[in-house]
């Protein structure tokens, strides 16, 4: 419970997407102890609580063990109303999601956005064990983040720290203003330009064919021209971007999951670049990969219950 100073001996963590609920057991060492994962039921909130609380029940009857709960979603809690916004799972927004899985599982559930829960599990013992204040960032078919200090969330009074996806991209170049139109109604996101969807889609607009975000980066791997030309224009906005967040947040490292994480390049290259765009032209800032890959999110939402510092 909130305030509690006794550790669970088992944390579950429940990483809530949009085709798949994944559910993790750890013991107090991170040991990975059981773990399921069923379909998600689009567009059923009841059917989703009754999924998780069924995750939740058949970890707990393996390990025999009653565990603290933590729920990763694609969106927040309103401090205001206390219902879900901002999710792309829209069938949970204007819920009270964090409240009916505590009556449904009859003990306090905590919830978090799935990038603060990817920033937490990095922070806990992942890539970013140790640091003070760490970004995470999840560069996939969009692009998220969230921000951790000293292994806890930090959401901030709106729930949108982190939120670097939704900035315009900076120092824009004539070719890049406005941008495209993002799904959030404004022109120019970051989301719109560093993601696996941005990068093919400037591939496209450039070259006029088209290519998968990951058959770019092979391309750029072998030798390919047009996809150096591409990859060299996402790693320039990606400096840009983390810039930005340097300049506001200045982390003490700043972690990447989701599937561009996987392109090597990125942690040469853009460390590089970061420092013409951060004020006063210093930036020694660690870009690391995460060390959990698809899974940090799930560990964070168990690490949502801290190990006591």
């Amino acid at each position: 419970m909130a305030g509690s100073t006794a550790m669970p001996e088992m944390r579950i963590g429940v990483d809530v997407g949009g085709t798949k609920i994944e559910a993790l057991a750890i013991d107090g060492e991170g040991r990975e102890l059981a773990r399921y994962r069923v379909d998600t039921p689009r567009g059923e909130y009841q059917g989703t609580i009754d999924a998780i609380v069924e995750l939740v029940r058949r970890l707990e009857a393996e390990t025999g063990m009653t565990g603290s709960v933590g729920v990763g979603i694609p969106g927040s809690i309103s401090a205001k109303t206390g219902l879900v916004k901002n999710a792309n799972s829209t069938w949970l927004n204007g819920r009270p999601l964090d409240k009916d899985l505590a009556e449904a599982l009859g003990r306090e559930v905590r919830l978090s956005n799935d990038a603060n829960c990817f920033a937490v599990s990095e922070a806990t013992d992942g890539a970013a064990a140790g640091q003070h204040v760490v970004f995470g960032v999840i560069i996939g078919t969009g692009c998220g983040g969230g921000v951790a200090i000293e292994g806890r969330v930090h959401a901030g009074p709106n729930g949108v720290a982190g939120e670097w996806g939704h900035n315009p991209l900076p120092w824009q170049s004539e070719e890049e203003n406005p941008g495209p139109v993002c799904y959030c109604g404004k022109f120019g996101c970051m989301e719109m330009w560093v993601s696996g969807t941005g990068l093919a889609r400037d591939y496209r607009i450039v070259t006029g064919r088209e290519r998968t975000a990951r058959q770019i980066i092979t391309d750029f791997e072998a030798g390919d021209k047009d996809a150096a030309m591409m990859v060299d224009r996402l790693e320039d906005r990606l400096a840009r971007g983390l810039a930005n967040v340097i300049n506001i947040l200045d982390p003490d490292i700043i972690v990447i999951g989701g599937g561009l994480s996987q392109a090597s390049h990125l942690y040469e290259s853009v460390p590089k670049r970061m420092a013409k765009y951060v004020f006063g032209g210093e930036a020694d800032t660690p870009l690391v990969q995460a060390k959990f890959g698809d899974s940090s999110g799930v560990r964070g939402a168990a690490w949502l219950w801290p190990l006591e510092r």
